[in-house]
């Protein structure tokens, strides 16, 4: 599926949910008097999709895997702090909703990780630099290898030739 809009994404939609999840346990009594510590864990989490929205934006591939690093980077900072959360005195009762949070975090950076990946050994350089000359020659290397895989299935026998 080719994704038009940044909020059709799967990944920033998991990472909105990590946002709303993580301001809904800053919101929580235990958080009175952490100001710091929630503002840092709401920044991270907001910045986690607003880097892929950004990333998605920006027209170029190149751009687009270096903002979803940064998203994948805040993804970490998100669980580094629900870590301290788990360590710290006063949150005792908020164990499990941090160990949800984590595991979704960590979710959205696998997510991320594996777009990241598929990027990094695509052809395609992004929005930007389409223009008509270049959907042409993609379509042309497109035509081609088709034409190559059909000549090896019938070089091989799985195909004869029409005719």
């Amino acid at each position: 599926m080719k994704y038009e809009r940044f909020e059709q994404l799967p990944v920033w939609q998991a990472a909105i949910e990590l946002a709303r999840r993580v301001y809904a346990l800053t919101g929580k009594r235990e958080f009175r008097g952490q100001r710091s510590l929630r503002d840092q864990l709401e920044r991270a989490a907001v910045s986690v999709s607003n880097n892929i929205a950004e990333g998605f934006e920006r027209g170029t591939t190149q751009e687009l895997l270096t903002f979803l690093y940064i998203a994948r980077g805040s993804a970490g900072e998100v669980r580094s702090m629900l870590c301290l959360l788990e360590a710290l005195p006063g949150f005792e009762s908020l164990q499990s909703e941090i160990s949800d949070l984590k595991l979704k975090a960590e979710g959205v950076s696998r997510q991320l990780r594996g777009w990241a990946d598929s990027l990094q050994n695509s052809k395609i350089t992004g929005q930007r630099y389409l223009n008509e000359k270049t959907r042409r020659a993609d379509e042309q290397r497109k035509g081609r290898e088709e034409f190559l895989k059909t000549l090896e299935q019938i070089r091989q026998g799985g195909m004869k030739p029409a005719g």
